[in-house]
Parts: structure tokens; sequence; C-alpha cells
């Protein structure tokens, strides 16, 4: 473990920052999940409900350090083709 006192309040903050961003990406994994799962029962208003809140919760963990910009980008974009694509047929 740590042995000087700027080493142990850096463990301490790492622990806080690894337990929020653990937490934010399993909300993101479900919210993620939740707009594939109405992809794949096809209906299309819920589908875009859930896009729109996966997509703010990507966003924001972009904005916080969690995830990469691009990696969220990617994420919706490939999100609102799938729900773009189920409306269609």
């Amino acid at each position: 473990m740590a042995q000087h006192k700027s080493a142990e309040k850096r463990a301490r903050q790492a622990e806080r920052r690894r337990t929020r961003n653990r937490a934010i990406t399993s909300s993101l994994r479900s919210r993620v999940k939740a707009v594939r799962e109405a992809i794949a029962s096809g209906d299309k208003t819920a589908a875009a409900a859930r896009l729109h809140e996966a997509e703010k919760a990507l966003r924001q963990a972009a904005t916080k350090g969690v995830l990469k910009k691009e990696t969220a980008s990617r994420q919706v974009s490939r999100l609102a083709k799938a729900v773009n694509k189920t409306a269609s047929a």
C-alpha cells in the first residue's frame, strides 16, 4: 500500500473514481441493452425513446471522461442506424 500521505490520497481518489466509473458504465450498458431489446421487439417508438436516453447517457459519460468521445459517438451512431433500419423494415 501507499506509504506517503500524497500517495494515500491518490489511492483514495482512484478508488472513488473507479467506483463512480463502474456505476456509470453499468448504467450505460443497461441503457444500450434496452435500446437493443426495443429494436428486437420491432417497436419503433420505444426504440427511439430508449435511443434518446442512451444517447444522453453516452454523451454525458464522454464528457465526464468515462468513455472517449469517439467511442460514445460510434456507439450512438450504430444504435441510431439500427433504430432507423427497424423503422424502414
